[in-house]
């Protein structure tokens, strides 16, 4: 069980004041993002997640939890920490779960460690469910109401994929095909080749196939992956497709999500939100920029906010382009992931390899111990580039 030292703990708040004391600004016509706040998505789910969180911060996280399971009207808190895993793995209980547990995990670091997102942090982004944690971080969204929205959109989800279930006798979810370097944008092209060619799944004709019968690219990843959502066996024909025909054999790895997300069986999804997604309940701007999965640029206006934010629950999310967006075009330099499970901080330490680089690098927070190294390595990296 980790017991957080006292004396490090003084040390790091210490560092924290000074760190949000001395920082500077550029002013200029395109925004300076030095330091990054990423949220996690769909699939880091794990039963007993809360539990290391709950023994060393009590003060913080009982609390916190059973506002979640108020928000929920469901004991969400024991789900999480006992299981059984096939229910929490479910759509309207692994969403929630994520998020709510991403924003405690955030709440740790104000309340016990007098962390200011405001300060600290320049940008924040989330992938795909990530989002809306990104959001709440952000200031755009009261967390009450997004943990609320990301629950009822969880269940529309569910049965989106439930009716698709009904409706095919298919399986559905998520493969996610890795491709050499170098080779990711033949690879999309040969994909969207074949989904032009009026074959089943053919994403181009969605007027004309059911959406069961489509595949999506749901999301770009990284500069050597994707991922595509559909039916199994029809992206399984794709794969037979474009390796026999398109001299492409990407290594494919089936997720464990099993519902097509980001695809135009979630169009019930994108209706719920439009409707429950409204202005008084959005505020713009924020503390700070959000990134949005769909433009990959941040957030224009609380129109904008609302539309991307509803879009991306069948539009392809672009984490790729965000990432290169912060690091090549924003001078984003500090990375720090927020969330249960390393997939987040693996897609950016791969993109940005900045752990060496003076004045950068890439952080998470999912277990208790990695506190006092994260928030040091950040204050830290912060006096170098000031150098």
């Amino acid at each position: 069980m980790y017991r957080p030292p006292q004396i490090a703990l003084l040390g790091v708040k210490r560092s924290l004041r000074a760190f949000r004391t001395s920082r500077s600004y550029v002013s200029t016509s395109e925004p300076v993002l030095r330091t990054a706040l990423f949220f996690p998505g769909h699939g880091v789910q794990r039963k007993g997640m809360t539990r290391p969180w709950i023994e060393a911060f009590p003060r913080t996280c009982k609390p916190f939890l059973e506002e979640m399971d108020d928000i929920v009207h469901c004991k969400l808190s024991t789900l999480i920490d006992e299981g059984p895993i096939l229910q929490l793995d479910k759509t309207e209980n692994a969403q929630p779960a994520i998020m709510a547990v991403s924003i405690m995990i955030l709440k740790v670091l104000e309340q016990e460690f007098g962390f200011k997102t405001e300060q600290a942090i320049d940008v924040t982004l989330g992938h795909s469910l990530g989002e809306y944690a990104a959001l709440v971080a952000a200031g755009n969204l009261e967390y009450a109401y997004a943990l609320d929205l990301v629950r009822r959109r969880g269940d529309v989800m569910g049965e989106c994929t439930r009716k698709a279930k009904e409706e095919s006798g298919e399986e559905f979810g998520m493969i996610a095909l890795v491709c050499e370097p170098g080779q990711l944008d033949p690879l999309i092209a040969a994909v969207r080749e074949f989904l032009s060619q009026g074959s089943e799944g053919a994403k181009d004709d969605s007027s004309a196939l059911p959406a069961f019968q489509q595949i999506s690219i749901a999301n770009v990843n990284s500069k050597n992956q994707i991922v595509l959502s559909g039916s199994f066996q029809r992206i399984r024909n794709l794969l037979v497709h474009i390796r026999e025909f398109g001299g492409h054999d990407p290594r494919a790895v089936e997720l464990k999500s099993r519902s097509a997300f980001h695809s135009p069986i979630m169009m019930p999804a994108f209706e719920f939100m439009k409707k429950a997604l409204t202005p008084d309940k959005v505020t713009f701007p924020g503390r700070v920029p959000c990134i949005s999965n769909v433009t990959a640029r941040p957030f224009r206006s609380k129109d904008d906010l609302m539309q991307n934010l509803a879009r991306q629950a069948v539009d392809t999310i672009l984490w790729w382009d965000s990432i290169k967006y912060l690091d090549q075009q924003a001078g984003c330099r500090r990375w720090l992931g927020v969330g249960p499970g390393k997939v987040g901080r693996n897609l950016v330490s791969k993109e940005v390899g900045r752990s060496s680089a003076k004045g950068g690098g890439v952080w998470s927070i999912t277990e208790p111990h990695e506190i006092e190294e994260a928030l040091r390595a950040l204050e830290a990296t912060a006096k170098e580039e000031d150098k």
